[in-house]
């Protein structure tokens, strides 16, 4: 019937295939809203003119990508994948899945730095940036800073490199390299990072939400503490006087994560809580 090749009819479509995906999972979750996302996608038009226009015929070929995309949905992949881009703080970023997803919890980073830190000038390192969401919302905030980006994952570089030209952020510098390595000599006023935290045996690592992302950004091994180890330990030789190190970790490491830092000498130790009510990043300072 050609009412179910409509907008709506589509629309209807795509709720019923990802509300009949396994139970529990989030495409099943969040069926309505990622059925108009993707057909949004899709056409190329703003979300809203698909309840404006839901008797608008889209092109049979547009009508096969999107049940492509619905399918690949309903099996787990993360929709940021399937469109290419998600918002972060003020920004859309390209992604892939060569890079993590930006969670909104990360942007607890971007709210503290930019409290701890109200100059106009100041030289910051995002380590482990990834697409670059943190590194390019500072940027975005504060066009005097001198910002620094590292990764150790080549590919990661190209999709934050992308992000800073498309968003007119070029002044950001990316550098490869694995965490302080890049940095050899240089201090700034703020050190940020969201490096992986997860155990390589946490079950959370085969849900639907992350056996698609690149294990390397979201676990360091067995021991899940080890990357915030060596960001906390080998922060001191690159922060300036009473320059922060702000780091986000799992909602269940604070209290280790700030008893790391104090054992490495920093002062007003503390954690933040994110929406959800976790401890989700914690600060000190030099």
């Amino acid at each position: 019937m050609t009412a179910n090749l409509t907008v709506a009819g589509l629309l209807a479509e795509g709720v019923r295939e990802l509300r009949a995906s396994p139970a529990g999972t989030e495409p099943a979750a969040t069926a309505d809203l990622d059925a108009q996302l993707l057909l949004a996608h899709v056409l190329a038009v703003p979300r809203v003119s698909l309840k404006s226009h839901p008797e608008t015929l889209p092109d049979p070929s547009r009508i096969q990508h999107y049940r492509r995309l619905l399918a690949r949905r309903a099996a787990g992949e993360p929709l940021a994948y399937l469109t290419g881009s998600r918002d972060f703080w003020s920004l859309r970023l390209k992604v892939t899945p060569a890079v993590l997803i930006p969670r909104p919890e990360t942007e607890l980073l971007v709210e503290r730095a930019l409290a701890l830190r109200a100059a106009a000038d100041g030289r910051v390192a995002d380590l482990g940036t990834g697409c670059g969401a943190v590194a390019l919302a500072l940027a975005s905030e504060r066009p005097g800073w001198h910002v620094v980006a590292t990764d150790a994952c080549a590919d990661a570089l190209a999709i934050a490199r992308a992000n800073a030209g498309a968003l007119g952020l070029s002044r950001v510098e990316l550098r490869h390299g694995d965490w302080y390595q890049p940095l050899l000599g240089e201090r700034f006023d703020l050190l940020v990072s969201n490096p992986p935290y997860v155990a390589q045996d946490d079950p959370a690592l085969a849900t639907a939400s992350l056996r698609h992302e690149p294990p390397r950004a979201l676990t360091p091994g067995a021991d899940a503490l080890s990357c915030l180890r060596t960001l906390v330990r080998g922060a001191p030789r690159h922060l300036a006087p009473e320059g922060w190190l702000l780091l986000e970790h799992g909602a269940t490491q604070g209290a280790e994560v700030r008893r790391e830092l104090v054992d490495a000498g920093f002062r007003h130790v503390r954690s933040h809580r994110d929406l959800a009510g976790h401890e989700r990043m914690t600060e000190g300072q030099r």
